[in-house]
């Protein structure tokens, strides 16, 4: 496998993220609506442009914890270069989601401890929509692994935070299976049962290749599936997984058959199978033109804000942020925030315990958990 390197790859690292948050926020306002109740409100189309609210087209809980995915990530990985040793990567990222499930549960600013330097963003502190799942197994204090699984959930909650693991480890390891090992594991801290994992593991295989390796989606889906069915072939539920998964490629193929009627026969997208194949489909069919295809992953019946958002990170990955139409740019919420977070997943820090170079915002982020101002006004204090 050639590692693919070029002047356009951050702009796909933010075009994922970004792409992602589009389709959350398309999504949102849809998700517990019938395909019915949305064409009655919003046209024969459905909705196909943000529904602002206060001037923003709000995100959900889905690009919520794909920010503190990526935080608890570089955390982890800054503390190990710094010390010479540290944990699995998701250990890092079940504190940083400690620090999310506090957005959800108390008020802005917190006090005591933190995992992630996003709890200085007072615009997190909102809920929108978290999965029952992901806040009870995160209060129980989470420890969930594939190995020691932490509930028999396979809801979607695992899966559609996923994107930022194929973007960091996916373009920092020659063997991919690390990668995709790390996204079933840090899906598995919330989602013990295989097919709540599994998924997470396959979509982190498909971003890894679309941006590091410069695979197309179609590829990258068919490579995807067979590294799935090794990685994973002792499980019980693989057969069921790869059964989904291939009829979304063959229905995506099949010009006959309308969006809507394909994704029915896939399901509704609240468990991480169907949210993936429904987001497969989608992508496969309308690769090229990000507008239809989060437009088609949103307008159903079911989890329309994590179809959306897993879309978005395929096709966002694939045309990158310069292939995004700028209606889904403008209005936003917290764009500034995610591309910040892309940019850095993107460059990383030249950091080792041998030559701890100077780096004063990437420290304030990711070894001392704070935003950059909230660190200068902390050490002005002192």
């Amino acid at each position: 496998m050639q590692y693919y390197s070029s002047m356009d790859i951050l702009d796909k690292y933010r075009g994922c993220l970004v792409g992602g948050a589009a389709g959350d926020a398309l999504g949102y306002p849809v998700e517990f609506m019938s395909r019915d109740s949305i064409i009655s409100r919003y046209g024969e189309r459905g909705i196909t442009s943000y529904e602002l609210k206060d001037g923003l087209a709000e995100i959900s809980d889905d690009t919520q914890m794909t920010l503190f995915t990526a935080t608890g990530m570089m955390h982890g990985e800054t503390r190990a270069r710094i010390r010479g040793i540290g944990g699995a990567p998701w250990t890092y990222v079940a504190l940083s989601y400690k620090d999310w499930y506090r957005t959800q549960t108390e008020e802005y600013p917190l006090v005591g401890n933190r995992f992630s330097w996003l709890v200085d963003e007072p615009r997190l502190f909102s809920r929108r929509a978290p999965g029952a799942t992901c806040l009870s197994a995160i209060a129980s204090g989470m420890e969930g692994s594939i190995e020691d699984p932490i509930n028999d959930s396979k809801g979607c909650g695992g899966v559609m935070r996923a994107a930022p693991v194929g973007l960091y480890y996916g373009g920092r390891h020659e063997d991919l299976e690390f990668a995709d090992r790390v996204g079933a594991q840090v899906a598995a801290l919330t989602h013990g049962h295989p097919l709540g994992y599994i998924p997470a593991a396959t979509l982190t295989h498909i971003i890894a290749l679309i941006v590091h390796y410069d695979y197309s989606i179609k590829d990258a889906v068919r490579n995807a599936r067979s590294e799935v069915c090794h990685d994973f072939d002792d499980g019980c539920y693989i057969n069921d997984f790869i059964q989904l998964f291939d009829k979304a490629c063959t229905l995506a193929e099949d010009a006959s058959i309308s969006d809507i009627e394909a994704i029915r026969q896939l399901g509704e997208g609240w468990v991480a199978e169907e949210a993936l194949a429904i987001a497969v489909f989608c992508s496969l069919r309308h690769c090229d033109d990000f507008a239809e295809a989060i437009c088609a992953a949103v307008n159903h019946d079911g989890d329309s804000d994590s179809t959306g958002s897993i879309t978005g990170n395929i096709v966002g990955a694939h045309l990158g942020l310069s292939g995004i139409p700028s209606k889904y740019l403008e209005r936003l919420e917290l764009k500034d925030v995610i591309l910040e977070i892309a940019d850095d997943l993107y460059q990383d820090c030249d950091i080792s315990e041998y030559n701890h170079r100077e780096y004063p915002e990437w420290d304030a982020k990711y070894f001392h958990n704070r935003s950059p101002k909230a660190w200068h006004d902390l050490m002005e204090q002192k």
